[in-house]
Order: C-alpha cells, then structure tokens, then sequence
C-alpha cells in the first residue's frame, strides 16, 4: 500500500507540474501572439503613415505642373517584346493621348536597358511611338519572381516572391492608380491596403483555371502537370488540392480589385468564376493594329517557285508550345519526298523575357535544317517573315485571345491554330460559310492540316484569304461594338 501511495502521489505531483508547465508555456504564446499581432499591427500603421508621406510629397512637387495624379503599370517584363507588352504601351499611349496632365509611371525589372532603348524597341517591335514622357522605376528583385527558381509549387512560390518584389515596387514609388498589366494579382492588395491607391489589373491569362484543375483532375501530362505526377493517383490528389488552394488565395486578392479589365471572353469566363466581381469586370479587348499587315499582298507568297515557309509568332515560352510546332513539321516532312522537303521550311519568330525562355531555344536549336529561328526581330523584319509566309502557325493549348492569330490573318497568311480557347471560339470559325483558317490540337492532326493546306490551289487559298480577312474585320467590329456597350 505504501508504494501504491508513493507512486499516486508521484503521479499526482508530475500531473500538477505538466499542468503548470503547459499553463506558463500556455501564457508565454498567449504574450507571444499578442506581441506579433501589436507589432504587426504597429509595423502596418507606420509603413502605411510613411508611404501616404512619401505619395504626399512625392506629388506635392507635381501638383504646380497640373501633374499631381499618377498611374503605376507593374510589368517587370517590359521590354520583352509580347503581346503582353503591346497591350501595355497602347495603354500608355491611349491615356498620355486623352489626359496628358497624368504621370505614366512603369515599374520593371529590365536593368539592362534604358528608358530610351526600352521605348525604341517598343517602336521596332509593336511601331508604337511614345511621344511624351514615361517615368521607369527599376526594380532589383525581378529575379525572384523566375520561375526557374522554384521546380515545385512554383505558383505559389512565384506569386508570393511577387509580393517581395511588389513592395520594392510600392517603397520606391507610391502611384495615385495602380494596375497589374502582367499577371501578377498578389500584389494588388498591397498597394491597396498599404499604398492607399486605387487598384485595378489586366488579365491576360488566369493565372490558375478550372481547365487546369480539370487537367490535373484526368491525369493527363501536359507542360504544366508532369507525366510523373499524371501517372500517379497519390500524387494528383495532392497536386489537385494544392490547386484548389491556390485558386482559393487567388480568388482573395482578386476580390481586392477595384477594377478588372480581361482580354477576351474566355479570359472572363474564368475570372468571374474565381473572382466573382462581376460588377467592376470588364472585356477589353487586346490592340490589333492591322493597318500595316493589311499592306502586304495576298498573293506575294504564292509563287510556287518561292520556298513555302510556315510561320510562327510567339514569345518562346514553354505554353506556346514550339516543341510542338517543331514535332508536327517533322511528321509533315516525313510524309513527302526528300527532295520535296527543301521547298519548305519553319520560320519560328519570338522573343525572350530572360535566360530560362533563351534556353529554352537553345534547346531546339539544331533540331532540324529545315528549322530556322529569329529573335527579338524589328517590327519591319516581322513584315517581311510574313510576307513570305504561307501558314500563320499557332499551338498554344488554352490561348486567351491570339492577337498573334488575327496578324497572321491580316497578313495573308492560312492560319492553323490549336483547337482551343480564344482562337477557336472567336477568330477561327465559318465566316460567310466559308472556312477562315484550320484548327488542329496534336502531332497528327497539325501535320495532316499542314499537308491539306499545302496541297490546295491558289484559287482556293487565295479565296480563303480574303475570306479570314473580311472575317477578322467582323471580328474587332463586333469586340468594338461589345466595349462600348
């Protein structure tokens, strides 16, 4: 009995000294959380008392100027040479046109370039000409947000290195408006909720859909779902979980918008059902300048003595999908003789965001003789390519929009584009009915389209090609008509 007594009193006193210990440790996270909430809370009130001071003072020297509004643009990439960037310096130019007295301030991560080259190739590239001035905040911390950086959970990864490089962006410079022009929607509410600044974004592309959960969902590889993790039922319930709570995040700091303007009626399709803001959603529809593409003559490429290239526009990005391009030419190949093969050839024209996209390229380089790249070419050099084209090739699964697509039409080029996403639902359908283009969505079925193009006579092309003229004329009318209303 008396060592039963010793062991319950043993018991009982180690019972009561856990029970203190866990009330003191207990206590401790209790001061603890309490001390990171007050700092947080602290820290948040004097970053944002010391930013509305710098925004103060910063347009307190403009405001004798009648400058005292700015408009911030966060494109790390401006001078990158895409669609994206198209978008962007019309946007510039259309509000320096119609309020001149606003400042047009960009934030980007391009070191390596100055104002004056970054706006001349902006002419090269897009013929944009930006007469007044446009104020570069260079930013340091751009190569955080590469997604080289990060093999796995790389959407999260990235858009939380966005907001490092957002807050650069905010201490260096308070604007009156902010807008995202490239995707990158984790930094919005920082410039909300710190900076006090009006937000609003252009979103070129979700950065999550449900088309990729679904992809995710059905195991199928593709360049964003690995074949690793789409051959195994474990490792896509776990990748499908992280999406969800990805599209979860994202769909909170895009209800952070006061403002959302999308490229195109799939783009906002998505939008509205992650976001779900469909009172400040708007579909803006991308710049197509096609006045200069329109002055190249339908039949210059359709001399049968010129060699018949197939061309393709796009930034070398591993979504556009050049590999595929590359793959279904091959196969085309394969279907004719050798010494019909010289009467072809793919012209691949694009530009590099940074080292990853130039590797990329690197990595295609000596695929085929029948192969040829050209990059980072001037806007007159792009018109010429076309010019001797006869297919405008397009591959990217899911393309937002295509503006890509509509110059290729504008040109006088037979366009095939994937099956998918904006081409296929806006620009290449039966237009007077009449065929304006081909659509085709893998390896066999792009060749297969590249041989039937190649094999029908210059009335029949050529017939076509006024057709997907008139037609994509139709098209910006109708997206016209849809803006102003």
């Amino acid at each position: 009995m008396f060592h039963l007594h010793c062991l319950f009193s043993l018991f009982k006193d180690t019972v009561v000294n856990l029970l203190l210990i866990g009330m003191h440790l207990l206590w401790i996270a209790s001061v603890c959380a309490v001390f990171v909430v007050v700092m947080f809370t602290l820290l948040y009130w004097i970053t944002k008392r010391l930013l509305l001071l710098r925004h103060k003072i910063q347009h307190k020297n403009f405001q004798s100027k009648n400058l005292d509004v700015s408009i911030g643009f966060f494109h790390p990439y401006c001078n990158a040479g895409g669609g994206g960037e198209r978008v962007l310096w019309c946007a510039v130019k259309a509000i320096q046109e119609k309020y001149p007295q606003v400042r047009c301030i960009i934030y980007t991560g391009d070191n390596d370039a100055s104002p004056d080259e970054i706006l001349k190739k902006a002419k090269q590239r897009f013929n944009i000409s930006i007469d007044q001035p446009v104020e570069f905040i260079y930013l340091k911390w751009r190569r955080a947000v590469e997604s080289d950086l990060y093999p796995h959970c790389t959407l999260l990864a990235q858009s939380l290195a966005s907001m490092v490089l957002g807050f650069e962006a905010l201490l260096k410079f308070v604007p009156t408006v902010y807008l995202d022009t490239m995707g990158y929607a984790f930094t919005i509410p920082i410039f909300k909720y710190l900076g006090s600044c009006r937000v609003g974004c252009y979103v070129h592309y979700p950065t999550i859909s449900t088309d990729m959960l679904a992809t995710v969902a059905k195991r199928r590889a593709n360049y964003n779902n690995a074949g690793v993790i789409a051959k195994s039922p474990m490792l896509s319930e776990a990748k499908l979980f992280y999406y969800h709570m990805f599209a979860y995040f994202y769909a909170v700091v895009g209800k952070t918008c006061q403002l959302v303007m999308v490229n195109s009626s799939w783009t906002k399709m998505h939008i509205l059902d992650l976001w779900r803001i469909p009172e400040v959603t708007f579909c803006v529809y991308p710049p197509c300048d096609v006045s200069s593409f329109e002055e190249i003559p339908i039949e210059s490429a359709m001399d049968p003595k010129l060699t018949k290239n197939i061309v393709s526009v796009a930034q070398f990005r591993p979504e556009k999908d050049h590999t595929l391009q590359i793959r279904s030419f091959n196969q085309f190949l394969l279907s004719i003789s050798e010494n019909e093969r010289l009467m072809y050839k793919l012209i691949l024209i694009g530009g590099c965001r940074h080292s990853e996209d130039e590797e990329l390229v690197k990595s295609e380089l000596d695929v085929s003789q029948y192969v040829e790249f050209k990059l980072n070419i001037s806007f007159d050099e792009l018109k010429v390519e076309l010019a001797l084209g006869t297919i405008g090739l397009h591959t990217m699964w899911n393309e937002h929009f295509g503006i890509g697509v509509v110059e290729c039409m504008a040109a006088g080029l037979v366009v095939l584009a994937h099956d998918s996403g904006g081409p296929k639902m806006d620009i290449v359908k039966q237009f007077n009915d009449l065929p304006t283009g081909f659509l085709a969505h893998d390896v066999d079925t792009y060749a297969e389209q590249m041989s039937k193009i190649f094999q029908m006579s210059s009335e029949e092309i050529l017939k076509l090609k006024l057709n997907a003229r008139e037609s994509f004329l139709e098209c910006l009318l109708s997206h016209t008509s849809t803006i102003k209303d």
